[in-house]
């Protein structure tokens, strides 16, 4: 049966995380530290749970397959599994520095796609920055030599963040996220990441963590980050509504529909609209044909292709993703 879903999230508890995903977004958890919640996900490595309707205790992942592929819609036929991940990232320090593969390499050596992803930057603290890409071209001896001399961050590109940035982050970009900083990541479903640095840090195992080098050299673009930092496009603008094209590429969709009332869309046939609410005063109210979700700051719901009509009402910014 077609509804609006709304889901809870699988939880990350890295080293480098925090506690604003329990203290300000409510999120419950056992955990003391989290640092990601996988807010819709289909990946066997944390999926999200439908918790409303006839369907609740499910995970997407099963409720998708028991439906079938007219829930997710036409474009995703061009993906040989669910396409995209979202979550949201709370670095109370800094991420590894790291790399994501494109598809062919991580289908080919990994067994999943690869991972190109998008940051939309909800708070950080003054000063906050990110490494994006690198300062100049380089070799890739020189890349080499620098991870084993501990000198790469003198070339890495280090971008001072504001609220409401957004990061187009293709495979094979150069990143870390950078401590004081909460994120909304959208990206390819894929848990592939290359680590080339770590500060030295020490794993829960008493060993430092592991770095993936001799794959890195093989899949870093050697070269500054190809896409600027912005913070969208304004597309439509209406009194109750507006709509800014964060990304747009063939493997997602991202706008932000920033409101002040309802505005409404509609799930046609080519795509499932996933929901995020990233800012609200007090909650959003989604109507479909069949039911209504009420969501927090946080909050997650996902409406299946060929849904129709719909509306969104409150007042705070939602991320809506389609493929």
């Amino acid at each position: 049966m077609k509804y609006i879903l709304k889901t809870s999230p699988a939880f990350k508890d890295y080293l480098w995380g925090g506690t604003r995903l329990k203290t300000e977004f409510g999120k419950v958890s056992d955990l003391t530290k989290v640092a990601e919640s996988w807010e819709l996900s289909c990946h066997p490595d944390g999926p999200s749970t439908i918790i409303n309707g006839a369907d609740a205790g499910k995970t997407l992942a099963d409720w998708i397959a028991a439906e079938g592929s007219d829930v997710l819609g036409t474009r995703c036929a061009a993906f040989d599994r669910f396409p995209v991940l979202i979550k949201l990232i709370d670095a109370k320090d800094n991420l590894s520095v790291q790399v994501h593969p494109d598809d062919a390499y991580g289908m080919r050596v990994e067994g999943e796609p690869g991972k190109t992803e998008m940051w939309y930057i909800m708070d950080c603290d003054p000063g906050a920055t990110l490494l994006y890409g690198f300062n100049n071209e380089i070799t890739k001896e020189e890349f080499a030599q620098r991870i084993q001399n501990n000198t790469l961050l003198e070339v890495a590109t280090a971008v001072p963040v504001h609220k409401g940035d957004v990061f187009f982050i293709e495979a094979g970009t150069l990143h870390a996220i950078g401590a004081g900083i909460l994120i909304a990541e959208i990206q390819q479903n894929s848990n592939t990441t290359y680590r080339v640095y770590d500060y030295g840090r020490i794993g829960v195992d008493g060993k430092p963590r592991a770095l993936h080098i001799d794959k890195a050299l093989e899949v870093t673009t050697l070269a500054p980050a190809a896409h600027p930092v912005s913070q969208g496009t304004v597309v439509a603008q209406t009194a109750s509504c507006t709509d800014r094209e964060l990304a747009a590429c063939d493997k997602f969709t991202v706008h932000a529909l920033d409101l002040d009332g309802a505005v409404s869309r509609t799930a046609g046939a080519d795509s499932f609209h996933s929901l995020l609410v990233t800012e609200c005063t007090d909650e959003i109210i989604v109507t479909g044909k069949t039911n209504a979700v009420s969501l927090k700051l946080g909050e997650s719901a996902f409406i299946p292709a060929n849904s129709g009509a719909y509306t969104i009402c409150g007042k705070g910014r939602v991320l809506l993703t389609t493929v």
